[in-house]
C-alpha cells in the first residue's frame, strides 16, 4: 500500500515561514491518516478521503479557501478516477458545497459522470449536499484589493491499494479573477488520470497541464513500458517546451512513487508504512 498527496505549489517570495511549516505539518497528518484509513478502504475511497481532508483545510486552494473568480463568486472543480476500471467522473464549476470531491465522488456510478456549473451544483443540491459557502476572510480581502492570492495550484491524491489497484483524486478552487466558465485541468484526464499501470493528480497552470495533456501523457507512457522516471521526464521536457508551469505526483503499478514539478516548490507528502516524505 502506498500513497501521495500534493497541495499545490508554495511562494517562497510570498508566504511566511509559518505558513510553509503550517502546511508541512497539514499534509503530514493528512498522509498518515490516509494511509491508516487505506488500510481497510479501497484506492478510490481513500483519495476522496485524503482530497476531503485537504479541501477542509483553508491552507489549501479547494474547498474552503478556493479563489474568488472575476464576478465575486466561486466555482470549484473536482475529478476522481478508478484504474481498475477507467472510469472517471467529476464536477466543474459547481457553487455552494463544502467538498466537491464527494460531488464528484457521488457522480461515478452514473451515466453521466462529468458535470459543469448550474448542473453540477443542482445534482448535489439533489443528493443532499447542503449549502455552504467556502470564502473566507483572506480570499474576499485580497478580492477586494484586487492583489489575489498566492496560494497556487490544487489539491490531489494518488493511492495504491492491497489489492494492487490505483486511484486518483483532484480539487482546485481555481486561479482567482478568472472569467466565469473557465475551464481548469483538475476535472479532466490531462489533471487527473489513472489505469491499472499508474495514476498521476497534477497541479499548476490548468492551460499549460490542459496543453500538454500531462497526466494522460504520463499514466500511457508508463502503460507503452516507460519506467516512471522516464515518462516523467519525457512529459516535463514537452511541458518545458511551451514554458510550462506543473507539478505531478504518482505511483505505479509496482508500488513506485514519484512526483517532479517544473519550479522546486510543489508541497506533498508521501507515505507506504514506513517512510515518510514530506516537501522541504
Amino acid at each position: 500500500m502506498k500513497i501521495i498527496i500534493h497541495g499545490g505549489f508554495f511562494s517562497e517570495s510570498s508566504q511566511s515561514m509559518a505558513t510553509k511549516i503550517a502546511k508541512q505539518q497539514a499534509l503530514r497528518h493528512v498522509v498518515k491518516n490516509a494511509y491508516d484509513y487505506l488500510k481497510t478502504h479501497t484506492a478510490l475511497e481513500t483519495v476522496a478521503y485524503a482530497v476531503e481532508q485537504l479541501e477542509n483545510d483553508e491552507l489549501f486552494n479547494a474547498g474552503i479557501g478556493s479563489q474568488i473568480q472575476s464576478d465575486g463568486k466561486i466555482r470549484m472543480s473536482a475529478s476522481i478516477m478508478d484504474g481498475e476500471s477507467t472510469k472517471f467522473s467529476g464536477v466543474i464549476n459547481i457553487e455552494n458545497v463544502k467538498n466537491p470531491i464527494r460531488v464528484a465522488e457521488k457522480l461515478f456510478p452514473t451515466e453521466d459522470r462529468v458535470l459543469g456549473g448550474e448542473g453540477a451544483t443542482n445534482f448535489a443540491r439533489a443528493h443532499k449536499f447542503e449549502f455552504f459557502n467556502p470564502e473566507i476572510p483572506q480570499r474576499r480581502k485580497e478580492y477586494e484589493a484586487k492583489t489575489g492570492s498566492k496560494s497556487l495550484g490544487t489539491v490531489g491524491c494518488v493511492a495504491l491499494d492491497e489489492k494492487g489497484n490505483i486511484a486518483t483524486a483532484t480539487s482546485t478552487g481555481g486561479k482567482g479573477f478568472e472569467i466565469p466558465g473557465r475551464i481548469s485541468d483538475s476535472a479532466t484526464a490531462a489533471g487527473n488520470y489513472a489505469n491499472s499501470y499508474c495514476g498521476v493528480s497534477c497541479t499548476g497552470i490548468g492551460e499549460d497541464i490542459v496543453s500538454t495533456a500531462v497526466a494522460t501523457k504520463i499514466v500511457t507512457r508508463v502503460s507503452d513500458g516507460f519506467t516512471i522516471d522516464k515518462a516523467f521526464e519525457k512529459t516535463f521536457a514537452e511541458l518545458k517546451a511551451i514554458d510550462g508551469f506543473a507539478g505531478a505526483i504518482a505511483i505505479d503499478h509496482k508500488g513506485t512513487i514519484f512526483h517532479l514539478d517544473s519550479h522546486p516548490c510543489m508541497v506533498f507528502a508521501s507515505f507506504d508504512g514506513n517512510t515518510l516524505d514530506v516537501f522541504e
